[in-house]
């Protein structure tokens, strides 16, 4: 009887040590949309398609509801700026700058998902995945089938946004390893305005 009571109590406690990392992802996910009000930081980016592997990476900074910057540095030089109305982007070396309403022109795409509390909740249905090599996972698949992805993967090491992944309608997928995060950057308005430099062209979409 006393090895069957130890035998239970230990079940019970593998299921409850089961239960807390199964919720681990999706609490930090609550937690950092709770928390985080602006975020700065590095990425590198990888985008696989069928015939090739493009390699990228930048800086970007997040003020939450609605503004962003990316800036890519590697290997071309390219800012994309979400002033909350609209979305710039200036190709330096093509010297032009286009522009596009940003509710039409982001979507569900990274910018959107951080820049916005309640984006990926709203649109996405949450499910957690099994931790590797100390990161938490969040699966996330559309509650709509004209999304623009067939899912997006967060990872979370601890409370701290680590990694996202995102598969397109066409089988493309991008991989974002962040660093260097800020959760409480000096941020204000003013560091999302963008006017295009002179002598560069302007399209409108």
């Amino acid at each position: 009887m006393k090895h069957f009571k130890k035998t239970l109590l230990a079940l019970i406690g593998s299921v409850a040590l089961a239960n807390a990392a199964h919720a681990g992802a999706i609490d930090a996910l609550k937690k950092f949309n709770q928390d985080t009000d602006g975020l700065t930081g590095s990425f590198s980016q990888t985008v696989q398609s069928k015939n090739k592997t493009q390699r990228t990476s930048g800086s970007f900074k997040v003020l939450r509801p609605g503004l962003f910057q990316w800036e890519y540095v590697k290997p071309y030089k390219q800012t994309i700026v979400g002033d909350g109305q609209t979305v710039w982007l200036y190709d330096v070396d093509l010297k032009q700058v286009t522009k596009s309403s940003q509710n039409q022109a982001i979507g569900d795409s990274p910018a959107a998902i951080l820049s916005h509390k309640t984006a990926l909740e709203s649109n996405y249905a949450l499910k957690e995945e099994a931790s590797k090599n100390g990161i938490d996972y969040v699966l996330a698949t559309p509650k709509k089938s004209n999304s623009g992805y067939q899912y997006i993967r967060i990872g979370f090491q601890g409370d701290k946004l680590n990694n996202m992944e995102l598969k397109d309608g066409f089988g493309n997928i991008t991989h974002i390893q962040f660093s260097g995060l800020n959760m409480k950057p000096n941020l204000s308005k003013q560091h999302f305005k963008f006017t295009p430099p002179k002598g560069v062209d302007v399209l409108s979409n």
